[in-house]
């Protein structure tokens, strides 16, 4: 159940809510069947089969945002919505026009919609209301804002703010690659992407490619950026860093999961034990990489 990306916020810490208090805030907006008449859906849901809104293990919070769209390609209607065009047009003798047209589209839709298929995917998000953390676990911040949003709806009021650290990653990657130093206890991997800051924005990627450092130093010194960068954390998790502070392709390690072996007996044990190992690695990682960037900006200062 490892997080594969991490849209990082921060919460006060500690962050005084109980699982039963956030429970009973998320079940006004749980997710429901989607209607026939709908094209999306949203709404929490149970993280872990056959249980609540809230899983909790540790003092760790864990929720699940449900999304369930209707696969319906425009070309689809648009191809029905021209045959039907064309029955109008022989009918009252001439083509429809812009406001009958728009109108038969809507209409098509209507009658397609009950007959789409439906695709559904579920939003992971982590709560530490110990160290005041929260993390979705998204590729994209529009897929995070998502989650967000409906949680800012949920529980009011949300003391929820954006991670803020003194050194912006796209200088520090920059800095690493340039001085061949990783900070301490991180090391440089074989994935990263240089840009230029200049109009072109020509860009340079490194894919399963040793970074050589005077090559990588000749691309710094013509004006690149490193806007990704792959890290290991303490020999523990691989990951790839971006200019915005994403996180993505967490993985653990060969020594986290020979671990991971003797955790728990059962499904729901396994669960509870994978969720303590990666909210405990996880926790650790982000302070060492908060820590690396200059340590977080003060609430007030980023305010």
């Amino acid at each position: 159940m490892w997080f594969k990306n991490l849209q990082i916020y921060r919460l006060p810490a500690p962050w005084s809510i109980s699982a039963e208090q956030l429970e009973t805030a998320l079940a006004p907006h749980a997710f429901t069947d989607t209607s026939s008449l709908d094209l999306q859906n949203q709404g929490w849901c149970a993280p872990r089969d056959k249980g609540g809104l809230v899983h909790v293990v540790n003092r760790q919070l864990l929720v699940a945002l449900a999304t369930e769209k209707k696969l319906l390609p425009t070309a689809v209607v648009n191809q029905v919505a021209k045959a039907k065009a064309a029955e109008i047009e022989e009918q009252q003798g001439f083509a429809p026009g812009r406001k009958q047209m728009k109108e038969i589209k809507e209409q098509v839709t209507d009658e397609l919609l009950p007959r789409a298929f439906s695709i559904r995917r579920n939003t992971m998000v982590w709560i530490d209301p110990v160290n005041g953390w929260l993390v979705v676990d998204a590729g994209t911040a529009a897929k995070a804002d998502e989650v967000i949003k409906l949680l800012i709806k949920s529980v009011s009021p949300l003391p929820l703010r954006a991670l803020r650290v003194q050194q912006s990653p796209l200088a520090a990657m920059t800095q690493w690659l340039s001085t061949d130093e990783a900070p301490y206890g991180f090391t440089v991997d074989q994935d990263t992407e240089l840009r230029s800051t200049g109009e072109s924005k020509a860009t340079v990627r490194y894919v399963r490619h040793t970074l050589e450092a005077a090559d990588v130093r000749r691309h710094i010194e013509s004006g690149k950026q490193c806007t990704r960068l792959a890290l290991t954390w303490a020999d523990r998790i691989s990951f790839v860093l971006t200019e915005s502070l994403t996180i993505k392709r967490v993985a653990p390690l060969d020594v986290i999961k020979e671990g991971e072996d003797g955790l728990g007996r059962d499904a729901d044990e396994r669960f509870d034990g994978d969720m303590m190992l990666m909210t405990g690695e996880l926790g650790r990682m982000m302070a060492a990489l908060v820590e690396a960037l200059g340590g977080e900006v003060p609430e007030k200062a980023a305010a």
